[in-house]
């Protein structure tokens, strides 16, 4: 008998573990970490002519900056601006709402807007003065409130 048929190497099961290069790193949770890739800082597209929605309550006032699509550029309330209670809809608050949507929308390069007013707060034509104010060309106003005709039926009749 030779020494070729007694092969003394052992054997190697077909499991390993992994070396250190191909080690998969893992969180806490047990779970494969997942490698995280940079975002790609988007081209802002210009937009010089849009649409300004003022939404004025008796409680609250909303600013929304769109293009003529009616996409959103950016958008302002009262209680985003840190106002409370009854202080959101005075002329006031409606003035800074419109100065810090106005800065979010500079980005933008928006120039000329035509603005829709719905709603019967006091924040209604103060809102209208601030975007002229704030360097935007106000080309129409168009007041968009909903008016009911004929409206809803109206409650019985009280019995006393």
């Amino acid at each position: 008998m030779s020494e070729d048929i007694f092969n003394t190497q052992p054997i190697v099961d077909s499991v390993s573990e992994p070396k250190a290069e191909e080690a998969v790193q893992v969180e806490k949770s047990g779970k494969p970490a997942l490698k995280k890739k940079g975002k790609k800082a988007a081209a802002v597209r210009q937009v010089a002519t849009g649409r300004t929605y003022v939404k004025a309550t008796y409680n609250n006032t909303i600013v929304t900056f769109t293009d003529q699509n009616g996409n959103v550029l950016s958008w302002c309330s009262a209680g985003q601006c840190g106002f409370k209670g009854p202080k959101k809809a005075t002329p006031y608050a409606s003035t800074m709402i419109v100065k810090t949507a106005a800065e979010k929308v500079k980005q933008y390069g928006l120039k000329e807007v035509s603005v829709f007013v719905k709603g019967i707060g006091g924040g209604r034509e103060a809102a209208i003065r601030a975007l002229n104010a704030n360097g935007f060309i106000v080309t129409s106003i168009k007041d968009i409130t909903p008016i009911p005709h004929n409206g809803c039926r109206a409650p019985r009749p009280r019995r006393v």
